[in-house]
Order: structure tokens, then C-alpha cells, then sequence
């Protein structure tokens, strides 16, 4: 039976959240159990009553925020992390870990513990971030895995991306790069000669958008160097949060008016509000390793955890490393 291994430490409601969520989440299918790695004594007394899919390794030591992620990788191997990702690559069954812990040290230790595949030269992360466009998501990759990558790497990005892009029906995904301009000459070093790759590469590229691109929904996959990509991350969410706290300031200094009308659009509120939360989206997939890993947000609830063990077991039910390493391949 498939396994998803949980790193139940690390995130700022861990421990309860974390295996609530994750636990909730095997009301949804009966194909997998879950293995859930921190304090054993702890875990057991909130697993209690639910063991028959649920197992249970110990792993007493936590990685932290403040933790250096490759000193904590290296020095903490009892770390619910560390024993999380050990796990994962020592069974054939454990196809997938899902973490909410610190986003460095989730990295690290996937990417210097867990086998890449073949071909693939580097990592990315993968965020899936709502649109304007109704029932349409873009990948944005990659988000932080590699700050100072290489052409190559963001042409095994686009693949990568396209092939996680057909997960959500797209047959044919449309990929862009992000750059600081739409004509074909902009951008630094980097991309303008990733652009020519691209542009001779087997996906279906499209040229260079700019960031207030992004949410578009015109676009199915755009690609960034870490760096790059991280700042177009959070600028997103951070002018998301600021929207929403401006119009409720102005409808709170409105008057009856304001109010009337905000009770008049609330469903449509509610709506955009529920679509840009990332409680209802899983987490950021790391992807080019031959394991399913899913980094979610550090302040996840039992909601956000358990959509991410949701995500992670459909990704691995629908091959997504098959269908990567054939992307690649073709290539």
C-alpha cells in the first residue's frame, strides 16, 4: 500500500495540527496509510484510536527556523525531518513526505538526501498559485530550491513544470519566462540565453512576461531562477494581504454605505478569499527527485496539512515522477 510519510514537527502549530490534518485526510481514500515521524509519545497519544493505517517512527529532536538547514541536516539525524526523509528513501512503498518545517531545511535535506532523476541537474519548487481566470492555476518555478541556476536548469524547469502543469488537464501547457520586460532581448545574462534554449526546447514556450503577469491566467507554467522567483512569491501574497486589509479598513471608515455594500458583495469576497487561501491548496512541490516532496506553508492548520497529504498521494498515484523522468528523457 502507498505511504506518506509526515514530518509531524516543524511548523508553527505542530504537533497537533500537523497529525490532525493529516490524519483527517485518510477519511478521503482508503489507498494509503500514512507514517508519521516526530516524538513517539506524543504522536500516539493523538493517533490514538486511528493506528490501523497510521505507523508511527520516532525521531525525538526538531529542526527549527533557526537552525542553519545544512548544519541541522547534518548534525540533527534524530530530527522528525531528517528521520522522515530516511524513511521515504529506505521503502519502496513511501512514495511521498509532506513537512511544514522550516522551507530551508526541507530543501536541503530532500535535495541532498533524496536521489534526483535521472538527467535532471537540479531541483525546483513549484508553487500552484490562483488566476483571475476561473478554475485556472499557474506553476510558478522555480521559488527558492536554487538561487544562481544555470540556463539548462530552467529549460528542465519548464519540462518539469509542464508535466506537473498536465495534473490539472492542460494538455498543452503554456510556458513563459519571467523577466524584467516582454521583448525577446530583456533580461540579464541568464535568461536571455535560457530564452534561446527555451525557444528550441520540446515545450510550448511563449517568450518572456513580466511579474504583474503572473495571475494572468494567461500563462500555464512560468519559469524563474530561485531567486527571482521567491521576491515574484511573496510580492504576490504580500499584495494579496495588503488588499484585503485595505478594503476592509475602507469599508470600516465608510460608513452605513460601506457596510451595505460589503454586505451586498460578501459572496463575492468570500469567493476571492477562499481562492487565494493557502489553506486550500496544499503546499509547493519539489520537484526532480525519484520521491514526491510537499513543503507547506509553516503556519498550516489541520486544513492546510490535510490537503496537502491529499496532494502528495495524488501526485503519486498519477506517476508525476514517471512523468517528469519521460519529459526529460524526451528532451
Amino acid at each position: 500500500m502507498l505511504e506518506i510519510v509526515v514530518d509531524a514537527y516543524g511548523g508553527d502549530y505542530s504537533p497537533k495540527e500537523t497529525v490532525e490534518g493529516a490524519l483527517s485526510a485518510l477519511d478521503s481514500y482508503s489507498d494509503f496509510s500514512l507514517v508519521i515521524v516526530g516524538n513517539k509519545e506524543e504522536i500516539s497519544l493523538l493517533t490514538e484510536g486511528r493506528r490501523d493505517l497510521v505507523k508511527v517512527v520516532d525521531a525525538p529532536e526538531v529542526i527549527t527556523n533557526n537552525d542553519v538547514p545544512t548544519e541541522a541536516i547534518r548534525n540533527k539525524r534524530n530530527s522528525s525531518l531528517v528521520a522522515a526523509i530516511d524513511y521515504m528513501n529506505a521503502n519502496e512503498n513511501a512514495k511521498a513526505l509532506v513537512s511544514t518545517g522550516s522551507t530551508g531545511a526541507v530543501l536541503t535535506g530532500a535535495v541532498l538526501l533524496t536521489r534526483r532523476i535521472r538527467g535532471v541537474i537540479r531541483p525546483a519548487l513549484a508553487p500552484v498559485l490562483p488566476t483571475v481566470k476561473p478554475n485556472k492555476n499557474v506553476i510558478l518555478i522555480d521559488c527558492g530550491a536554487i538561487v544562481d541556476p544555470k540556463p539548462q536548469n530552467l529549460v528542465q524547469y519548464a519540462q518539469m513544470g509542464a508535466a506537473y502543469s498536465k495534473f490539472f488537464k492542460v494538455d498543452n501547457p503554456v510556458v513563459a519566462l519571467l523577466s524584467n520586460g516582454m521583448e525577446d532581448k530583456k533580461g540579464n545574462a541568464l535568461n536571455k540565453e535560457a530564452f534561446e534554449l527555451l525557444k528550441n526546447s520540446n515545450v510550448n514556450f511563449v517568450g518572456n512576461i513580466e511579474a504583474r503577469e503572473i495571475l494572468s491566467g494567461d500563462y500555464d507554467v512560468i519559469v524563474a531562477d530561485g531567486f527571482s522567483g521567491n521576491i515574484a512569491l511573496k510580492a504576490c501574497e504580500g499584495t494579496a494581504v495588503t488588499m484585503f486589509e485595505l478594503i476592509k479598513k475602507g469599508i470600516m471608515a465608510g460608513g452605513l454605505r460601506a457596510k451595505l455594500g460589503y454586505l451586498l458583495l460578501k459572496p463575492v469576497f468570500k469567493e476571492i478569499k477562499h481562492k487565494m487561501d493557502y489553506n486550500d491548496n496544499g503546499g509547493a512541490v519539489l520537484l526532480g527527485l525519484e520521491k514526491i516532496v510537499v513543503k507547506g506553508h509553516g503556519a498550516s492548520k489541520a486544513k492546510a496539512v490535510r490537503n496537502a497529504v491529499l496532494q502528495a498521494r495524488e501526485l503519486a498515484v498519477g506517476n508525476l515522477v514517471e512523468k517528469i523522468a519521460g519529459e526529460i528523457a524526451h528532451d
